[in-house]
């Protein structure tokens, strides 16, 4: 491959070669099922086809991709510290809960269960953390990270897949050498794992794993992955809505959850992470119904809040990781080497000094909300037209502003059902998936169990797989 563009160079002169291999890409991602399920319209009928994918690997750089998989088990650790302290939890959450009101909710349900008592101690956490690397002016690269997924972290299951069809391509393209160092990855099966691990700790061979799931779930096949694994291994899964919790959904007197009458060992929550997955106080109900259980919750409620916006910022203040990582410097130098800069928007002078910075710069600057799944931030001008708006209320206290990272572009084809097959000057974002598991106050698992690459045409700034804009990829280390 030609390392700065990622294309080998008789392939680029060659149209009839590419789109040859873009046929044989598509059929090795369908016989290597990287697949997703597309509901076009409520009357038509389901079509299954393959998930957009790069026709080649993107070249990545070995030391910031080994940085990122380092980092990764204290990132798992430090999730689940925030989630232990609520002080730290309520005090970084005070100004946005003010103001957001999804946010406010979630959080009036954490304290609500702390109020209770937590009837469950083992914790589990399947977690990916994304990062883009920024271009230094003298070229090299830095891993800057853009969020950590602590709710629903996706396309561990296809990206399972997507390293075979890479090989298959690169061999077909005459590039046997390098399809060889196409890397082995199997988050599937590491994220299975540790749900087992949970499921076992919780003790009931008749217990089941649910899959909270939405009502038209176009990503089905990657979730499928994770269940296959767990089948493997001779625990049971069932795929559950928020609406079968709401009609069937009990405690019985030791706080045991049973969904359809089957008892229901860990909940991995697939939805509920945005406001409109909340239709009626009825939803609400069922998820603190299941917060409520002695049901194993992942995320549990808490956790869930420390993957929030707000909680990223607070972080990057002086002295913050050091009160998590007490006596350990190296760790906390760690982290902190992959933080941007992030700058809160709460009322009072330095939050008056951030609005200021993004007006006169908003080039520079991302404006992000209390939001997740993809196509949520703002960019540009649009960031002026926000702050013009709320810069003098509270309301702006429901963002954050985060540093633009500048990766640099490399050239790649997107397969996508449906569209042309062009080449795209490309950016990519760097997921690494990590999991753990704790009962009690002992941390029984905690592992980093394998990556995600994402990539997107660079006319696009913000959106991944789910939204329609980033396609799954391979890194090809250098």
């Amino acid at each position: 491959l030609t390392m700065a563009q990622g294309i080998p160079d008789e392939v680029m002169m060659n149209d009839t070669l590419i789109k040859e291999l873009a046929d044989v890409a598509k059929d090795a991602a369908l016989l290597q099922g990287v697949l997703m399920r597309i509901q076009e319209t409520p009357n038509s009928s389901e079509l299954v086809t393959y998930a957009p994918f790069t026709l080649f690997p993107t070249p990545v750089p070995k030391a910031v991709f080994l940085q990122a998989l380092a980092v990764q088990t204290h990132y798992n650790t430090l999730v689940d510290k925030i989630s232990q302290d609520t002080d730290f939890l309520e005090e970084a959450l005070s100004s946005t809960i003010a103001v957001d009101d999804f946010t406010a909710r979630l959080f009036k349900l954490h304290q609500q269960i702390l109020k209770e008592g937590r009837s469950q101690s083992i914790v589990l956490g399947l977690n990916r953390s994304d990062y883009m690397l920024d271009q230094r002016d003298d070229g090299s690269s830095s891993l800057k990270q853009i969020e950590i997924n602590t709710f629903a972290a996706s396309f561990g299951g296809l990206s399972s897949r997507t390293p075979d069809v890479h090989r298959h391509v690169l061999k077909v393209a005459g590039r046997l050498e390098e399809s060889q160092n196409i890397l082995d990855n199997n988050p599937a099966a590491g994220l299975a794992r540790a749900v087992a691990k949970a499921w076992e700790l919780y003790g009931s061979e008749r217990a089941v794993v649910m899959f909270l799931v939405e009502e038209s779930q176009r990503n089905i096949f990657d979730q499928r992955y994770i269940e296959s694994e767990l089948w493997k291994r001779n625990i049971p899964t069932k795929r559950k809505r928020f609406d079968d919790v709401c009609k069937t959904g009990s405690l019985d007197q030791d706080k045991r959850l049973f969904v359809d009458g089957q008892e229901v060992a860990v909940v991995y929550f697939r939805n509920g992470y945005m406001p409109q997955n909340y239709i009626s106080e009825q939803t609400w109900d069922a998820r603190l119904l299941m917060e409520r259980s002695l049901a194993v919750k992942c995320p549990d409620i808490s956790t869930h809040l420390a993957g929030t916006k707000k909680v990223q910022q607070v972080l990057t203040r002086p002295g913050v990781l050091e009160k998590f990582f007490p006596d350990q410097p190296q760790v906390v130098e760690q982290i902190r080497a992959t933080f941007a800069g992030l700058y809160t928007l709460d009322m009072g002078p330095e939050g008056d000094k951030t609005v200021t910075m993004a007006l006169e710069e908003p080039d520079r600057y991302v404006l992000k909300p209390q939001r997740e799944g993809g196509g949520n931030n703002i960019y540009g001008s649009e960031i002026c037209q926000v702050l013009q708006g709320v810069k003098g209320s509270t309301e702006r206290m429901a963002y954050i502003l985060m540093d633009k990272i500048h990766p640099a572009p490399v050239q790649n084809y997107l397969l996508r059902r449906d569209a042309p097959l062009q080449l795209n000057n490309c950016l990519s974002e760097l997921g690494v998936f990590g999991t753990y598991v704790r009962q009690g106050k002992d941390m029984v698992m905690n592992e980093c169990v394998g990556h995600l690459l994402r990539t997107k045409s660079s006319e696009h700034s913000d959106g991944g797989v789910a939204a329609g804009v980033a396609v799954l990829d391979n890194p090809l280390l250098i």
